[in-house]
């Protein structure tokens, strides 16, 4: 039977591991997993105060689809279910203005002369609204859905249907006919460009169409995702268009319309226009309480002005509801299902701006002063984003794993204050979840250079950093904390020796090879956009690979496996006795593999053990280091060849009979041959069929044997590949 024995050195109640570890998380993916609050994270990790986020309205809708606003800068907004249309004036007063006899309204504009207009669904139809709130049907296009309208410079109101694919003119008399077919199933998102043109999103297929004021079509691009979620054009004649969903090869359903709004919603549009949207597959039942998922995630593409069409963004899971640009021209995206606000910074990098989970960002709307209105869905509001930043915001860490037990040591971090302040406290604890039997969060620690953590030993650690707006700055700018690293080291825990296997006897491993000359050292980067892993202990390797083994007599050999839940280096010292001593006798120390052999003739035959010391010496401190050990099995050295007794031949006619007996004093007699006058050797069952003993019987006829003198060899083998040979003459 095996047995593990630990051996501990003296100073073992306090030994840590050799090696200093360090933590450190600088990329989005790493901040990614924390806890944000008012904070923007940008895509190469650096992490800034993020725009004010205010609530203007909370609606009685479970969700808002579409966004507008007048001239005097009054605020539109309706969803569902229950078609209500609400009015938010500049003062903040909040209005439902007008209620309809449908489940959602799902489009909004305002044209030149302030007149709201509104598009319900089921079985559509555009309402206009006057300033107290009665409603009249203004156009009804006969079509199921109406998902988008828009005003041309002429006055005339564009309006998006399905299921025929159609667009619709309306003159300002509501007088309206069918201004552009597609042969798409519907035109889910549309708004105009810089030269009059009305730029159109569909589904199935996914295309992005260019419709001339004559209306004429052109297609600038199908995209791989199969519905346009959201459309719009820059002054500088590109347009930005979003798609959904993961195309197929079979039939899709068309778009449902949606008791519980599904998750995509419209772009914004300038002043006087706004959209809206529901997702390509159908949306849930009424009263679901939320909204579709759509599967394939969303890419953004910026069609130039010259046609050319470039990705500059890709999701797999965050669906893309709306488009609008900021003070600067740079493309905001509204997005579910977790409530993400991007920027788009570059063709390289984007910002995550707000993160409103659990929602959707159905529709972005630019006001004035660089500030943005969004609406929401699941549940249905109004938020002003910008244009100032939040005074103070924080993250919190995910939760750090040492692996082990483990001593904190000193947090620093790089970042640029800019006038503002960044502060970083740590908590620890023995839980895989920050909760009240942590530790409470330490004192604050303020400079890039770092202070030794406070928190006590544990195994997990998390980390806070605040970050606060200096307001008396001009103009004030926002700290920026690009990095966070922390060192740690590990309590030290003793190796084992899993397990110890005797090889077969007569085999040796090759000699190790000798060091090389001394050559610089090398590095192997990771991929780019990684960072080396020093974050964690690997976890122990279990097993080992050992080379093949060579032919030579009288070797045998160990091999074993060995784990150190440090990571550490080991070394490892090899004894050997007999079953029957009392004393270890060291076979070979500092051994750096995990194999061994040694020439067994050395020893008389019997009964041993092994017993291998693993040792964490290399990776530690002499007075650090601890080690394990394990005893083998017993197995015998047997260099001593099997006794071959009673061996005789009695001819009888032409026949000849051979009897001997086969007898070993430790191993198994494995297996016996004869030779007869020098001939080749052929082997010989015992008596009894079976070669699972110590003494074996044989008896063997040879038929058709010539008159005159005959020499029978004989020859036995043991387990231990040990052989004695005699011969019989037989007349």
């Amino acid at each position: 039977m095996k047995k593990v024995i630990i051996c501990v050195a003296t100073l073992a109640a306090c030994a840590w591991a050799g090696q200093t570890r360090t933590w450190v998380e600088s990329d989005y993916s790493d901040f990614d997993k924390g806890t944000l609050k008012n904070l923007a994270l940008r895509s190469d990790g650096r992490l800034t105060l993020g725009p004010r986020f205010a609530e203007l309205f909370d609606s009685s809708s479970a969700y808002l689809w579409t966004l507008a606003r007048d001239s005097k800068g009054n605020l539109y907004t309706g969803g569902g279910p229950g078609a209500k249309l609400y009015r938010i004036s500049p003062a903040g007063e909040k209005k439902t203005l007008a209620e309809f006899d449908a489940i959602e309204i799902h489009a909004i504009a305002v044209d030149a002369r302030d007149r709201v207009f509104v598009a319900t669904a089921p079985d559509g139809r555009v309402y206009k609204i006057s300033s107290d709130g009665k409603a009249e049907v203004f156009y009804d296009p006969k079509a199921k859905y109406i998902w988008a309208l828009a005003f041309d410079r002429n006055g005339d109101l564009f309006v998006a249907t399905g299921d025929a694919g159609e667009i619709h003119r309306v003159t300002p008399d509501g007088k309206g006919s069918v201004f552009f077919k597609c042969d798409e199933t519907h035109v889910r998102s549309m708004t105009f460009d810089s030269r009059g043109n009305l730029i159109v999103g569909t589904e199935p297929d996914g295309l992005i169409l260019r419709v001339s004021p004559a209306g004429e079509g052109f297609v600038l691009y199908e995209m791989g995702k199969r519905e346009i979620t959201a459309l719009a054009a820059a002054p500088d004649g590109s347009v930005y268009a979003a798609g959904v969903g993961a195309k197929t090869g079979a039939p899709q359903p068309a778009p449902a319309l949606p008791s519980t709004p599904p998750p995509a919603a419209p772009p914004a549009q300038p002043m006087a226009v706004a959209t809206s949207h529901t997702p390509a597959q159908p949306p849930p039942s009424l009263g679901s309480g939320g909204a579709a998922t759509i599967a394939g995630g969303s890419d953004l593409y910026r069609i130039h002005p010259d046609g050319y069409p470039e990705k500059i963004w890709s999701h797999a899971h965050d669906i893309v509801y709306s488009i609008a640009f900021d003070a600067s021209g740079r493309p905001i995206l509204g997005t579910g299902n977790k409530g993400l606000i991007y920027r788009i910074d570059s063709d390289a990098l984007y910002t995550v701006l707000v993160n409103a989970n659990p929602t959707q960002v159905t529709a972005l709307l630019p006001g004035l002063d660089g500030r943005l209105y969004a609406v929401t869905g699941n549940v249905g509001k109004i938020y002003e984003l910008g244009p100032g930043l939040e005074h103070e915001g924080s993250i919190e860490s995910d939760t750090f794993d040492a692996g082990l037990f483990s001593r904190w040591g000193r947090l620093s971090f790089k970042g640029e204050a800019k006038g503002g302040s960044i502060t970083v406290e740590t908590r620890s604890g023995n839980l895989d979840r920050p909760q009240k039997n942590w530790s409470a969060w330490s004192g604050s620690i303020t400079s890039e250079d770092g202070a030794r953590i406070p928190s006590p030993p544990a195994r997990f650690l998390q980390w806070k950093a605040t970050l606060s707006l200096n307001t008396a700055s001009k103009p004030p700018g926002s700290p920026q904390l690009d990095e966070v690293e922390i060192a740690y080291l590990p309590r030290n825990v003793a190796p084992r020796v899993a397990e110890i296997e005797i090889t077969p006897p007569n085999y040796k491993f090759p000699a190790p090879s000798l060091a090389a000359p001394a050559t610089p050292a090398s590095l192997t980067l990771p991929p780019l956009g990684k960072h080396n892993p020093t974050g964690s202990i690997s976890p122990p390797e279990s097993t080992t690979s050992t080379p093949a083994m060579q032919y030579s007599k009288g070797a045998i050999g160990a091999r074993w496996a060995a784990l150190d839940d440090n990571g550490d280096n080991l070394i490892y010292a090899v004894e050997i006795r007999g079953v029957h001593e009392s004393e270890w006798k060291l076979l070979k120390d500092k051994v750096r593999e995990k194999y061994i052999s040694w020439d067994s003739t050395a020893f008389p035959d019997g009964e041993y053990k092994i017993r291998v010391t693993a040792s964490d010496l290399p990776s530690n401190t002499k007075d650090d280091a601890l080690t394990g050990q394990l005893e083998s099995d017993v197995f015998t050295i047997d260099n001593t060849p099997p006794r071959v007794t009673g061996l005789t031949g009695t001819r009888n006619g032409n026949r000849i009979e051979v009897r001997w007996r086969a007898a070993d004093a430790l191993s198994i007699i494995s297996k016996a041959e004869y030779s007869l006058d020098g001939g080749e050797w052929t082997v010989v069952d015992p008596v009894t069929k079976l070669s699972d003993s110590r003494e074996l019987d044989y008896d063997l006829t040879l038929s058709d044997m010539p008159p005159g003198e005959h020499t029978i060899a004989v020859r036995a083998a043991d387990e231990c590949d040990n052989e004695a040979v005699e011969k019989v003459v037989v007349r």
